[in-house]
């Protein structure tokens, strides 16, 4: 902690202890400290030290976020993060990262944002392998692909377009601040002179420039239709700031840049119906239950669950959670990972996976405790969804999305609370994919990784019809 400055935070640890339902013994025993300590930590008679800061960045990370921080704590919870990567052996003392934070904080910063740089070109790194491997004739990403990994690049935040779009909806939304249907569709009228009109179309949306005529297809559920009507008032209101975002970005075509048009399009829908802050403390509240916050904020499952993953705000940032959607024949269509979860670059996913059982089971919720070859735990959640086109010629879409979270922040996620976390049998290990998976004794192996030896035994035959080498 900096000599400079003392920080007191009673107000701030009451609330936390309040908001979870905790006495203050409870708490205590969660610091490692005394009940006696704690009231006075309360009551700002004592100041907070370096081990506590780090114990209640660790234990309650969202909350962390409300608690006054100068640079140095800042810093240094960094610091902790970057360190606590799978990839160093053992941990360091969190006291002797406050003191390097406070020591030597040009080294300390420059080491947080050399992690950064190698988080990001690892990640880099694996989107040019997957375009060897998928196009070795000409090396180049499909436009599809090139947004995608620009929205992942971009921590599947753009804080210009969120911050836009959450003033648009306090102006358009007025007192309520979240706007409904009928207040979208009034500013369409009463500042654009266009109309809404909800009728069969072949078209989900078509706007008739002629007529002024925004033509919405009936057939949609209602929070299809109210995001559509979101995306074009965005289109609108965000023209120039969307524009400037997509003829900046380092795509190869102009394909590209019209998709990454549409994507962020639909980034400021999502942010215009969910805005920022509103959305972050209600999600808080409701301990990220989807359903809950879908009903409140009229959007649909899939909506709200995107979202949940955009909440990387710096300095306001939400539950570190990891995205997905997944198609019948385990394709992988968005994705985003604010936590260690990676997804499959190559191939279908693992089938170990929650996501697979969920695709085939529409509309119920299935949780799963997973832990990946790296030893890290995850609550995960998946549900099959069913998009039907409104009429008989028409097949409806099928799919399923994923939302987890790192079981660290299990308390923070309603959907733990189904599980045993202290279960070694409630635990599912899975893979990233067969491709790389490192797991030799799994049954559900659909080939052997590629970086490792196998061997064949034609007397003997297990599982799969081979032996992965160790």
């Amino acid at each position: 902690m900096s000599a400079g400055r003392r920080i007191f935070a009673g107000v701030q640890l009451r609330h936390l202890r309040e908001r979870r339902g905790l006495m203050q013994a409870e708490l205590a025993r969660r610091l490692e400290i005394s009940p006696s300590y704690l009231s006075q930590l309360e009551h700002d008679d004592r100041p907070l030290t370096p081990r506590l800061i780090e114990r209640l960045a660790a234990l309650f990370p969202l909350e962390w976020q409300d608690f006054p921080q100068e640079e140095t704590e800042h810093l240094s919870v960094l610091l902790r993060e970057a360190v606590g990567d799978p990839m160093f052996d053992s941990p360091i003392d969190p006291a002797a990262l406050a003191r390097l934070a406070e020591q030597q904080p040009t080294f300390a910063r420059r080491f947080v944002d050399l992690y950064g740089a190698f988080r990001r070109a690892s990640q880099r790194l694996e989107m040019v392998d997957e375009t060897l491997t998928v196009d070795a004739n000409n090396g180049a990403r499909l436009p599809w692909e090139e947004v995608r990994d620009w929205f992942h690049l971009s921590n599947n935040y753009v804080d210009q377009i969120d911050r836009a779009a959450e003033d648009l909806a306090a102006t358009i939304g007025g007192s309520d601040y979240v706007p409904s249907t009928e207040a979208l569709c009034r500013h369409l009228r009463e500042d654009h002179a266009i109309d809404v009109e909800i009728r069969p179309s072949d078209s989900l949306r078509r706007f008739d420039e002629a007529g002024k005529v925004l033509v919405i297809d009936a057939g949609q559920p209602t929070a299809s239709i109210r995001f559509q009507i979101a995306y074009h008032v965005a289109l609108i209101m965000l023209d120039e700031a969307i524009g400037m975002i997509a003829d900046t970005a380092q795509l190869r075509s102009e394909v590209a840049r019209g998709l990454l048009t549409v994507g962020l399009a639909n980034y400021a829908a999502g942010a215009l119906l969910m805005p920022y802050g509103h959305f972050r403390k209600t999600a808080r509240e409701f301990r990220h239950d989807v359903d809950r916050l879908a009903m409140l904020y009229q959007t649909s499952f899939e909506q709200t669950c995107h979202r949940l993953s955009t909440m990387q705000r710096e300095g306001a940032r939400g539950l570190p959670i990891f995205f997905c959607r997944v198609d019948m024949a385990g394709n992988i269509t968005k994705r985003h990972s604010a936590t260690r979860f990676q997804f499959a670059r190559f191939g279908g996913a693992c089938p170990l996976w929650i996501v697979h059982e969920a695709a085939a089971i529409p509309d119920r919720i299935q949780v799963q405790l997973a832990e990946t070859p790296d030893g890290v735990r995850y609550v995960s959640i998946a549900k099959g969804l069913i998009k039907g086109s409104g009429r008989f010629d028409r097949n409806p879409r099928r799919y399923a999305v994923a939302l987890g979270c790192e079981v660290q922040h299990s308390g923070e996620f309603v959907y733990a609370d189904s599980i045993d976390l202290a279960s070694e049998r409630a635990v599912t290990p899975i893979g990233v994919s067969c491709r790389i998976c490192p797991r030799p004794d799994c049954e559900q192996r659909a080939y052997p990784p590629s970086d490792q030896l196998i061997s064949t035994h034609p007397l003997q035959r297990g599982v799969v019809p081979y032996e992965i080498m160790r």
